[in-house]
Formats: structure tokens, sequence, C-alpha cells
């Protein structure tokens, strides 16, 4: 595929762009941004990529449709790979992750919020070098139902991930969302069973975007609670729609970061992370995808995504993998720590 050589060739020149596959989709999309310069959204009104980082007082970044060029192209690689290095769970946090739990796990006891979402970095250093072409057809093979991106910026950084959970899409006035929680593995021929841990914590996501949304969204419409699987994960997902009127701004301001990936209420949990997660999430939990795309003359398009199962690629031979997890009042430590080290699979598992 051509796609793959402009990579080589915007990397090799550092040159900022975005590769991307949309979920079911039989094609890869790009911006090749033409100059090096970091530009930021301003209102949302722009039309472009964006790429924003979990704490909302800090700057996106954007990747102007106007400073770029725009390819779409059908894939069409061998989806045969050859097997895949198995890099373990990294102990060294373990403790450090299990405390920061029991701590928000108090914090819930004593009424400070209701829900946090604690996370944590693990470095992965790998026995070869990182070959991004392939990691990136691994991740789109693997996770067809999932929004793949390759995001690459020479003054910020370089990310991969392949993420199961839309912010907001908006087509035509028409709008959708979703509250996603719950984790647990995928095991073939065994029904999913949730503890009433995660049906809460599902619970509480989905009444907050609703409470959040109905003077903002007319007919708004909020679906059964579903379980989806994504790669070797399950996941409880609400599906939740109706039309709005109002520009993508606005919505943002609403919605990000939800509590499915900070807390609730939004605040207090916020900083309790950013006072005690002991590292800086960055575009982790943050939010990108589509801005204002041009789908013909009549209207246009957004389509955000939830900056999940991801990774930032340090060197060639060191990643950083990002994950983390619900916690209420019933969770349990040891467990949240284990559902981080299935998280971290899902990313390792392509390396």
């Amino acid at each position: 595929m051509k796609i793959f050589e402009d990579i080589q060739r915007a990397l090799s020149n550092e040159m900022p762009f975005v590769v991307y596959n949309t979920p079911n989709s039989d094609f890869i999309k790009a911006f090749f941004q033409v100059n090096n310069t970091v530009y930021e959204p301003k209102d949302y009104l722009e039309s472009g990529f964006v790429f924003a980082p979990f704490d909302n007082k800090e700057k996106a970044i954007l990747i102007p449709t106007e400073k770029s060029q725009f390819i779409s192209e059908r894939i069409s690689f061998d989806a045969k790979f050859s097997p895949s290095i198995e890099y373990g769970p990294d102990n060294s946090q373990k403790e450090f992750h299990i405390n920061l739990v029991e701590n928000g796990i108090n914090e819930i006891v004593n009424n400070k919020f209701q829900k946090v979402v604690l996370s944590r970095r693990e470095q992965v250093s790998l026995e070869s070098s990182f070959d991004i072409e392939m990691v990136f057809k691994k991740l789109i093979s693997k996770y067809r139902t999932a929004f793949v991106y390759l995001w690459y910026h020479p003054k910020v950084g370089k990310w991969m991930g392949a993420t199961p959970e839309t912010l907001i899409g908006v087509k035509n006035k028409e709008f959708k969302t979703m509250s996603l929680a719950g984790t647990q593995l995928y095991k073939e021929g065994e029904k999913a069973k949730w503890s009433s841990k995660e049906i809460e914590e599902q619970y509480i996501v989905t009444d907050y975007i609703k409470s959040r949304l109905e003077r903002t969204i007319q007919d708004l419409s909020v679906d059964e609670v579903e379980t989806i699987q994504i790669g070797n994960l399950l996941h409880l997902r609400t599906l939740i729609s109706g039309s709005v009127e109002k520009n993508i701004s606005s919505l943002i301001d609403i919605l990000h970061p939800t509590p499915a990936v900070c807390g609730f209420p939004k605040e207090e949990a916020k900083e309790f992370i950013l006072q005690n997660e002991g590292y800086n999430r960055k575009f982790y939990t943050g939010f990108l995808g589509e801005l204002n795309i041009e789908e013909d003359e009549n209207f246009t398009m957004s389509n955000l995504y939830v900056n999940l199962r991801c990774m930032e690629i340090i060197s060639n031979t060191l990643i950083d993998v990002y994950v983390g997890g619900g916690v209420t009042k019933e969770s349990n430590a040891e467990k949240e720590w284990e559902e981080t080290v299935a998280k971290s699979k899902a990313m390792k598992s392509v390396l």
C-alpha cells in the first residue's frame, strides 16, 4: 500500500501525520501535514484531525485540513503475521497501584466522589527494533471494531492505539456517543458474568452522560446495556443518540473527560487523579479523531474517540503502554491491578 511509503517518508522528514482506520471500515485514511508547525484548535470549529490530552486545561493538537494532504486507500495487505513476543506484567508497579486504588476506595467511602478511574504507565523494553508498519497492521487486523490510529508530530510525540470508545459522533445533526465501563477477559464458550461493582460503574457513567446531555440533545435515546467484545476483552456498553443544533465545542465541554476515564463528580475525581497517580497521562484518556470533515457540500461530520488501549513510542526499543480501570466503593484493589494487567496484554500482544 502506498500509504505506508508515505508514513516512512513523513517519519524520515520529521513531518506530522495521522493514519487511521475507523471501526469496521475497509479503508485506511491519513492526514499528512505539509509543515511541522504545532497547530491548536481555538474553538473546535476548525477542520482536520484533533488530538487532545486528558487534562482539559491543556492544549489539544490539530492537524488542519488546509495544511495537509488527505489520503484514503482501501486495505490491501496480508493479515498473516509472525507470532508476537509475549511480554509479561511489570510487577514493580504492583504495590504502588494497589495502594493507589485503596486510597481511591477510602475517598469514595468518605464521600469525596462516587467513582474514580485510576491508571498507570508501563514501560516495555523491546527485544527487537519496533516495526511501526507491522504493529499498525496487526492492530487493524486484530481490532476491526475499534478505532485504530498512528499519530506523529516531531515536536510532540508518537502514539498508536486501538480504542473501543466513541466520545462524540455528529453527522448532519445526528448525534451519538456511548458509555463504556466494566472489563473482563473473553473466554470462548462462556457467557459473561458481571459483578455488582461493574454494573454500578456502568450505571454511573450512563446516568452522568444522560443527565449532562438532556438539555443539549433533542430526542435523546438511551439503549439497553449490552456486552461487547474488543479483541480479548469484554465490556459493558450503552449506546446514546439524538439530534443536536449546537457546535461540537459545547459537546466536548460537556463530555470530556467522561466518568468512564475520570470519575464522578468529575472535578473532584480529576483532582485526585492529578495529585495521586504519580505520572502524567498526557494523551491517554484524552480524545482524538476527525473534526468537522466535509462529507459533501451540504454538511460536515465529526468522529471523536476516547484514547484508550494506546501506547506511546518513546524509541525503537522502548514503548510506554497506558492502562487503567474504574474504582467504586465495591472495588477490590488486587482485582483492579489484575484488570490493568489484562488490558496491558491487549497492546503488548501486537509487539
